[in-house]
């Protein structure tokens, strides 16, 4: 229940002087006040410790006297406010949204007393805050120039960090000083199938920096709506970041109408690592859900026929025509190049696999016209998500897999034209839910048609929001690929129940992800929501797919299993080849048993690029799972059980990396033993360079 703690009223005309705001805990400190200028401008402290110094807040409109200056504090208000709320799908059953807040309103005479607010919460975990622009006589419709919000560093962090893009995440994680971005940028930014970066020193968030003094912090934005993604655009002569807005096609970087808000700017601060990973402040800054009935949105394991195509052994394409018109071309009277994958007898052979090992759902992707020649032609009308090819049998396939209690995934690949997409809408999802579907994996590869637009501007921010609330129409969950980074929307839209938006899987058979990747995602993309990263790979290297292919799996077989742990999300994919799969079919259980909706979850040790090694309690279940990965290097974990019930004995299977495992070397090394636990056991587990293991309590 919403308690109301405190609040009081301090009226504060035209005083500049400055106020605070200590977090519940008050381990945090935030200090808000106005430059001789009229600038606002804020601070914030951990622990006596600067996390950010003097920086300045605003933005500058098009055509219009910006927010900038030349403001005077008419008002502040103090509240605090605690309450606790449960996911439908999550980390935990309740989550605890604990906040001091400070709302201060500012008006500028010069421009006929218009006024904003800014509103400040703070957490024991960090700090939000976000403008809000009130109906008012003087503000109504309004054009961003660009939002000035600074983030002034107290030194040069090390930092986790992408190139800046306005349209891809999918890059290597850069571990460096911030100092050395300028030098490191040029390497950083490879190939992508669309990408525009904007700065030599520009950076994505989630934004993950460790102070020379022990601080680990993290920047980022919460409730992403009506608005452009912010990246950040780094000072590296004085340490400050500044947001920069993903622009439209004529520059545009937002189109705003009174009343309106920005989306928060989040800032999570520790001096542990463990409470990165588990701070649920960007969730707490999203609104309850707005869905009455949320029966329909529950946790999926899927299997699919996804990785044999981008392995290359298998085709998306049912034939190899250069050139199709959907309506047009006559798929029946062309022939089949004989590897297309999405044929209704291979996909029954998932079906078939689904259901003996107790998977939810079978993802096919291939499977409707129009993929000979989809990518890079600038074509508006490419697919229209309800006409298969003639290999694929929609309705026998529907009844087969219900016969199965199987269901089937859909997949719906936009080409980056999103008019088509929204044009289609309507009808992809009732020929869905006409045909047993009740997921959807959509994809936005290459450019945005029309063209000029980016995957983050404001225009496919609304897009996104859309196709989320549209499938909540048809009772349909999402799972969005390419699209913008999450900022904790599933809490308020929970049919969003995964996304992309990082390099996933996929990048390891075109050319591998670095071994210290997954250590690093929890504590950046990670940090809005969760992310499809379809692990479970066994056949580590893609030759054995395809002969054509040297790329290998950076990590071993145990650590793949880790990262059903480690890498959260609600919908979790055992990407491999059900072949493979039947060949390690003792390693194989754990994915089988692993939960993939929780009760809880607890962080044993942790440090960003180096290790994770996480604990989870299965939603409504006396059951536990562990993973623990590792970067490149040998390491020994030390794995504590002190979150098990006290008193009580559990059998514990251990899936460990071999004694000659390794990533590089002999990835599918790996031994299985039992062992007896309570929570008073303490344990020494061994992890290959690029290992990890996975534990399953009982």
């Amino acid at each position: 229940m919403k308690r109301l703690l405190s609040a009081f009223l301090l009226v504060a005309c035209c005083v500049a002087n400055a106020q605070q705001l200590a977090s519940p805990d008050q381990n945090l400190e935030l200090k808000f006040g106005l430059s001789p200028k009229g600038e606002p401008t804020y601070e914030l402290s951990y622990k006596k410790k600067a996390v950010i110094k003097t920086s300045k807040l605003g933005l500058e409109v098009k055509g219009a006297p910006s927010f900038l200056d030349g403001f005077q504090i008419d008002k502040s208000e103090k509240s605090s406010f605690d309450e606790t709320w449960s996911p439908v799908l999550g980390e935990q059953k309740n989550i605890r949204n604990h906040y001091n807040e400070l709302l201060v309103t500012l008006s500028q005479k010069a421009v006929n007393g218009r006024y904003i607010r800014i509103r400040f919460r703070l957490f024991n975990d960090g700090l939000g805050f976000r403008y809000e622009f009130p109906e008012q006589k003087n503000l109504n419709h309004f054009v961003i120039k660009e939002e000035k919000t600074q983030f002034a560093l107290a030194g040069d962090h090390k930092a986790f960090w992408l190139p800046g893009d306005y349209d891809t995440q999918e890059y290597s994680t850069v571990t460096s000083n911030l100092s050395e971005v300028r030098g490191k940028m040029k390497d950083a930014v490879t190939p992508n199938a669309s990408q525009t970066t904007f700065s030599p020193t520009g950076l994505q968030t989630p934004l993950m920096m460790k102070s020379k003094d022990g601080l680990y912090i993290n920047i980022h934005e919460a409730s992403l709506i009506n608005y452009s993604c912010m990246s950040l655009n780094l000072d590296d002569k004085n340490m400050i970041l500044e947001s920069w807005l993903t622009p439209d096609a004529i520059g545009d970087k937002g189109y705003l109408q009174a009343a309106t808000q920005s989306p928060w700017r989040t800032i999570v601060v520790s001096d542990k690592a463990a409470d990165i990973l588990t701070s649920r402040l960007i969730l707490n800054l999203n609104e309850p859900t707005k869905y009455k009935d949320v029966s329909w949105i529950k946790p999926v394991k899927y299997v699919g026929v996804w990785w044999e195509m981008i392995t290359g052994k298998s085709t998306w394409a049912y034939n190899d025509l250069e050139s199709v018109q959907l309506g047009i071309t006559d798929y029946s009277k062309t022939k089949p190049n004989g590897k297309h994958a999405a044929n209704t007898a291979h996909v029954k052979e998932y079906i078939d696999f689904a259901s003996k090992h107790g998977f939810d759902a079978v993802l096919v992707e291939g499977w409707n016209e129009g993929w000979e020649d989809w990518f890079g032609k600038s074509k508006d009308y490419v697919f229209d998500f309800v006409t298969p090819y003639p290999d694929f049998d929609v309705q026998e396939l529907h009844r087969y897999a219900a016969s199965k209690n199987v269901k089937m995934m859909m997949h719906h690949e936009t080409s980056g034209s999103v008019r088509n997409y929204e044009r289609h809408m309507d009808k992809a999802y009732q020929f869905m839910v006409d045909n047993g579907y009740n997921s959807v994996k959509s994809g936005y590869v290459g450019d945005i048609l029309p063209r000029g637009e980016f995957h983050y501007s404001q225009w496919m921010i609304d897009h996104y929001l859309y196709a989320i609330t549209k499938a909540a129409e048809y009772k349909i969950m999402v799972n969005a690929h390419e699209a913008v980074r999450p900022t904790g929307l599933s809490r308020t839209y929970p049919n969003l129940i995964g996304n992309e938006a990082a390099r996933g899987t996929e990048y390891e058979s075109f050319g591998g992800n670095n071994a210290d990747h997954t250590t690093i995602l929890p504590f950046t993309r990670l940090m809005g929501g969760p992310m499809d990263y379809t692990p479970g790979i066994f056949q580590t290297k893609i030759s054995a797919y395809n002969p054509e292919n040297n790329s290998f799996v950076h990590t071993t077989l145990a650590k793949q299993l880790a990262l059903y742990v480690t890498m959260y999300s609600p919908l979790q994919m055992a990407a491999d080849l059900p072949e493979t799969y039947n060949k390690f079919l003792d390693a194989f259980q754990f994915i089988k048993d692993v939960a993939v909706d929780w009760d809880d979850t607890y962080v044993i040790e942790a440090e960003p690029g180096d290790y994770i090694t996480m604990a989870r309690k299965a939603k409504g279940k006396n059951e536990w799972f562990v993973g623990g990965i590792s970067d490149e290097n040998a390491r020994t974990a030390n794995v504590t059980f002190d979150y098990l019930p006290k008193g009580k004995t559990y059998t514990a299977t251990i899936y460990a990396d071999g004694k000659d495992a390794s990533y590089d070397k002999n990835p599918q090394s790996y031994a299985i033993r039992t062992i007896k636990v309570t929570s008073k056991t303490k344990l020494q587990q061994p992890i290959a360079p690029g290992g990890g293991f996975a534990i399953s309590i009982k």
